[in-house]
C-alpha cells in the first residue's frame, strides 16, 4: 500500500490550530486557561505539531535496555551468590555496591557470564582495587563498569575521600591503568534530584560536574577517556513525559560537551526510580510509581535500569521486595514488549520539544556556572546548595498544598492505616561533623506527614 492514509486531509498549521482553540474558548484567555507552567520554567502548550520539531536534531539511543539488580555487598561469597541467583531469575546485569576494600573481587565476580555487564560502585577510592578489577576484566572477558565519583563524595558528605589533590591523582591513575574496564568515571545526578533540584538544574549540575573531570583530564595532556564511557546515574521521578525528555536531553548535552574535548560522544545511562516521591503511608502504591518511572527510563533511552523495591525506604533487602522489583522490569520487557521499538520517543512532537527546551535551559545554566568558576567553586561557595534548597522548598510547598499529589500520603489517605515496622532509619537525623563545605542533603516530600502519623 503506497498511498498515504492522510492524503485526503488538509494540512493544518499551528496558527490555524490556535485560532480554532481561541474561538472555542469564547473569550477566555488562552495562556491562562491552557498553558501549564512547569517547575522547570517551561510552558506546556495544549498541542504540538511538526512545526515544533522542524529544527531539532535526532538523538542516538541504545537499541535496547538491560534490567539490573542492585546488591549491597557485605561478604564477597554472599554477594556472588545473590548476584548469580538474581541472574537466574531474570536480571540481565548486576550492580554491586561495595563498602569495604577487603571484599575480594575475584570471589565476588566468579562464575558470571560474559553476557552479564557488571557495575561496581565502591564507597572508597582505591587504585589497587581498580587494578584488580581491570585484571579480572582482562582474564575473564567480563564487561565491568567502575563507578568512581569523587566529586559526588564531596557534594554528598562535605568532604573528599582524602583531599582534592589525592582524589584526583587517584582518578588519574585509575584511568591510566584501566585498559579493559568499560568505565572508570561516573556522574551521579540522583543526588541533585533527591535533594529537590528541578530537571534543568539536574542536567546543568551534572554537565558541570562532568566538565570538572573533563577539564582535569584535558590539562593532563593524555586521552585516557578516549575509549572510556562516562556513566551517568539518573534517578527518575513521577513527571512521566518530562522524565523521558530529561534522559534524552542528557544525551544531547553530553554529545555537545564531549565534542569539545574529543572524547566519546556517547554516554552510558544507568537509571533508577527516585526516593523523593516514595512514601511509607500506603507504601504499596510505590510499586505503581516505580513502574511508571521505569517506563520513563526505557522510553527516554537509558542503557540499564535497576528498579527500587516498593519497601526500600523502611525495609532491609528481602526476597519478596527484590523479586517484585525485578519482575516489574521483566513484565515491561517480556509482556509489554517495551524493548521491541528502537527510540520510541523519536518523532513525538511533545517529547521532542520538551527535550530541546530542557537542553537549552540547562545549557544556559551550565554556562552561567562556568562563568562563576565552575561546579566545584560554586559548590564550595554554597551557591549550589542554596539553589537546591530554594527549589526543594518550592516543591515542598506545592506538596503541602496538595498541588503535587502523592496518593495515600497528602491525598486519599487511609485514616486507619498503621505504619510498618521500620528496619532502617527513615527520617533525617543530624550528624554533626566537621566538613569542608555544606553537604547536599536528600529528602522525601512526605516526611513531615509521616512523622505526624507515627
Amino acid at each position: 500500500m503506497t498511498k498515504s492514509l492522510f492524503e485526503s486531509f488538509d494540512e493544518v498549521s499551528a496558527k490555524q490550530w490556535k485560532q480554532k482553540i481561541q474561538f472555542d474558548l469564547k473569550g477566555a484567555d488562552y495562556n491562562e486557561a491552557l498553558i501549564f507552567k512547569s517547575l522547570e520554567g517551561i510552558d506546556v502548550k495544549p498541542f504540538y505539531n511538526q512545526e515544533d520539531i522542524a529544527n531539532i536534531a535526532d538523538i542516538e539511543n541504545p537499541s535496547s535496555w538491560r534490567n539490573a539488580i542492585k546488591i549491597y555487598v557485605e561478604k564477597a561469597s554472599l554477594g556472588n551468590q545473590q548476584g548469580l541467583n538474581r541472574v537466574n531469575k531474570g536480571a540481565e546485569s548486576v550492580f554491586f555496591v561495595i563498602q569495604e576494600e577487603d571484599i575480594d573481587p575475584d570471589i565476588l565476580l566468579q562464575n558470571f557470564s560474559t553476557e552479564i555487564p557488571i557495575y561496581i560502585q565502591t564507597e572508597f577510592l582505591s587504585t589497587t582495587y581498580a587494578r584488580q578489577l581491570d585484571v579480572i576484566a582482562k582474564t575473564s572477558g567480563l564487561s565491568i563498569y567502575l563507578l568512581n565519583d569523587n566529586i559526588h563524595q564531596l557534594a554528598s558528605t562535605g568532604n573528599w575521600f582524602q583531599n582534592l589533590n589525592s582524589d584526583f591523582s587517584a582518578v588519574e591513575e585509575i584511568a591510566k591503568q584501566s585498559n579493559t574496564l568499560k568505565s572508570t568515571i561516573s556522574v551521579d545526578l540522583s543526588l541533585y534530584q533527591n535533594a529537590g533540584a528541578t530537571m534543568v538544574q539536574q542536567l546543568a549540575y551534572s554537565l558541570a560536574h562532568a566538565n570538572e573531570y573533563l577539564n582535569f583530564f584535558n590539562t593532563k595532556n593524555f586521552n585516557s577517556l578516549e575509549n572510556n564511557e562516562i556513566v551517568f546515574k539518573v534517578s527518575v521521578g513521577g513527571n512521566y513525559f518530562f522524565e523521558i525528555a530529561k534522559i534524552r536531553a542528557l544525551r544531547l548535552l553530553w554529545s555537545s560537551l564531549s565534542s569539545e574535548y574529543n572524547v566519546l560522544d556517547s554516554c552510558h545511562i544507568l537509571a533508577f526510580p527516585s526516593h523523593r516521591n516514595k512514601t511509607i503511608l500506603d507504601y504499596n502504591v510505590n510499586m505503581l510509581r516505580t513502574t511508571t518511572e521505569c517506563m520513563s527510563a526505557i522510553l527516554g533511552g537509558a542503557d540499564t535500569i535497576h528498579n527500587l523495591p516498593y519497601d526500600d525506604i523502611y525495609n532491609l533487602e528481602n526476597d519478596f521486595g527484590t523479586r517484585i522489583s525485578i519482575n516489574q522490569l521483566l513484565i515491561l520487557k517480556n509482556e509489554s514488549y517495551f524493548d521491541l521499538v528502537n527510540n520510541p520517543a523519536s518523532g513525538s512532537y511533545y517529547i521532542e520539544t520538551l527535550t530541546n527546551q530542557l537542553a537549552e535551559e540547562a545549557l544556559l545554566l551550565f554556562k552561567n556556572l562556568e562563568k562563576g568558576g565552575g561546579f566545584l567553586n560554586q559548590l564550595k561557595s554554597g551557591n549550589i546548595q542554596k539553589k537546591l534548597k530554594e527549589s526543594a522548598k518550592k516543591e515542598q510547598e506545592l506538596f503541602d498544598n496538595s498541588e503535587i499529589v502523592l496518593t495515600g500520603s497528602n491525598k486519599y489517605q487511609n485514616t486507619e492505616e498503621i505504619l510498618p515496622v521500620f528496619q532502617k532509619q527513615v527520617f533525617l537525623s543530624k550528624n554533626v561533623r566537621k566538613t569542608l563545605l555544606e553537604p547536599i542533603i536528600k529528602s522525601r516530600l512526605s516526611e513531615i506527614i509521616e512523622k505526624k502519623s507515627q
